[in-house]
C-alpha cells in the first residue's frame, strides 16, 4: 500500500532507514537508566521505571541481551547515550524484534479464529481521548474499549491509572512526545497503527485530554481515511476535529441564543469570522439565518463547510451538511428541531460524513 511519506515504516530495520538520521552503527542497549525522580508523577514521563515497566515486553528478545532496568545513576557505563537521537533510534532498535513478533501472533490468531475472516482483514482501531487523568471521568465506551484492546499505544499524558484498567492480555507501547523528545515521529505512530490494524488486531491510540482539540487526533484521522479505514473516535461521535494543525488553530463557543428571544443572535464579534478557528454554536437553531448573515458579512466564506446535529449521539441523531450559506435551509427543508449543535469551519469537511470528504480533506491537508 503506497503511503505519502517519505519513508514507509512496517516494522523493518530497512523501512526505519536509520542511515537516514546518520545512526546506522547504533547498538542495541544493554540497559535502559531510568530517572526515579519522576515516579511519583501521575503520568508517564519519558525515562521512569513505570514505562519501562509497563513495557518491557516489548524489550524481551531472545536474540539478544535482555536490557536491565536501573534506577541507579551510576550506571552510565551501559546507559543510552546522551543526546536524545541516538536515545530514540536506540529504542526503537531495540523494540523491532518483539513488535514483528507481536504482528506474526496476532495474524495468526485472526486466520485460525472461527468463523470467516472479514474481506478487508483489518482490525478496529479506535482513537480514544482519556481527559484530564481521573479514570472515573472516562466515558463507558472508552473503558470498555480500553479493556478489550489487543494493543493500545498511548501518549505521555495518559494518567497511570486509566493505564491500570487495560487488560491482563494486552500490549502497551509508549508513543509519548516531550519538548526535545519524541518517542515517536508522528509519521511513524501512524504506521504503527496501520501495521497493527492489517493485522487484525482491535488498536486503541490512547491520547490525552481530548484528541481532537491540539491532539493531532485529526491527523490520525486523516491519515486512515486515505488508507479506507474508519477510525471510531471516543468520546468524539462526529469524525470532526475542533482542531487541526493548519486547518484551524483556535476553536471558539458561542451561543446563538437571543437575549429577547427572537431570531437576532447576540452580538457576534467581528473576530469571530476567523477562517482559521471553529465554530461551535449552541441553541442556534432559530437564530441561525442571521448569525450566517452576519458572520459572512464579517469576512466568513459563503462557502465555509458547516453542519448541524439534531439529538447527537442518540439512536435518533440527524445530521445536515453544507456550506454555511446554504445551511439554514437544508435544516429547514430537514425540519430539525432542538437540541441542535451547530458546528462552522474548515475542519468540517474532514469528517467522513462530509459529501466530499476525501478529496476536500485532502487539498486541505496539502494546503
Amino acid at each position: 500500500m503506497a503511503l505519502p511519506y517519505t519513508h514507509h515504516y512496517d516494522l523493518s530495520f530497512s523501512a526505519l532507514n536509520l542511515k537516514k538520521f546518520g545512526s546506522s552503527h547504533l547498538q542495541p542497549i544493554c540497559c535502559l537508566r531510568c530517572n526515579s525522580s519522576v515516579s511519583s508523577s501521575p503520568f508517564t514521563e519519558k525515562h521512569s521505571l513505570q514505562r519501562y515497566q509497563r513495557d518491557q515486553w516489548v524489550y524481551n528478545n531472545d536474540n539478544q541481551q535482555r536490557p536491565s532496568l536501573s534506577c541507579d545513576d551510576e550506571a552510565a557505563s551501559c546507559s543510552v547515550p546522551a543526546d536524545s537521537d541516538s536515545i530514540r533510534l536506540n529504542d526503537i532498535t531495540l523494540q523491532l524484534p518483539e513488535l514483528r513478533k507481536l504482528l506474526q501472533v496476532l495474524k495468526h490468531k485472526r486466520e485460525s479464529c472461527g468463523g470467516e475472516v472479514p474481506k478487508s482483514g483489518l482490525g478496529d482501531v479506535f482513537l480514544v481521548g482519556t481527559g484530564p487523568g481521573d479514570p472515573d471521568l472516562l466515558t463507558l465506551k472508552a473503558v470498555k474499549v480500553i479493556q478489550k484492546a489487543d494493543i493500545l499505544l498511548y501518549d505521555r499524558l495518559v494518567s497511570n491509572a486509566v493505564l491500570d484498567l487495560v487488560g491482563p492480555d494486552a500490549r502497551l507501547l509508549y508513543v509519548g512526545k516531550t519538548a526535545g523528545y519524541h518517542s515517536r515521529t508522528q509519521e511513524e505512530i501512524h504506521e504503527l497503527l496501520l501495521s497493527f490494524a492489517e493485522a487484525g488486531a482491535t488498536v486503541v491510540r490512547l491520547k490525552g485530554g481530548d484528541p481532537l482539540v491540539f491532539g493531532r487526533g485529526g491527523e490520525e484521522m486523516d491519515f486512515f481515511q486515505q488508507q479506507g479505514i474508519q477510525v471510531k473516535v471516543i468520546p468524539a461521535e462526529l469524525g470532526i476535529p475542533l482542531t487541526h494543525r493548519g486547518i484551524a488553530n483556535s476553536v471558539r463557543f458561542l451561543t446563538g441564543h437571543s437575549r429577547k428571544g427572537g431570531t437576532d443572535p447576540l452580538f457576534v464579534a467581528e473576530n469571530a469570522a476567523d477562517p482559521d478557528s471553529t465554530l461551535v454554536v449552541y441553541m442556534g437553531l432559530s437564530t441561525l439565518p442571521s448569525l450566517a448573515q452576519k458572520l459572512i458579512h464579517h469576512g466568513l466564506p459563503p462557502d465555509t463547510p458547516a453542519t448541524a446535529v439534531e439529538r447527537g449521539t442518540t439512536p435518533q441523531q440527524r445530521m445536515v451538511f453544507a456550506e454555511l450559506k446554504d445551511l439554514a435551509d437544508k435544516i429547514k427543508t430537514a425540519e430539525l428541531v432542538s437540541p441542535t449543535l451547530i458546528i462552522i469551519g474548515k475542519v468540517v469537511a474532514l469528517s467522513p460524513f462530509w459529501p466530499q470528504s476525501l478529496t476536500e480533506a485532502s487539498r486541505l491537508v496539502e494546503v
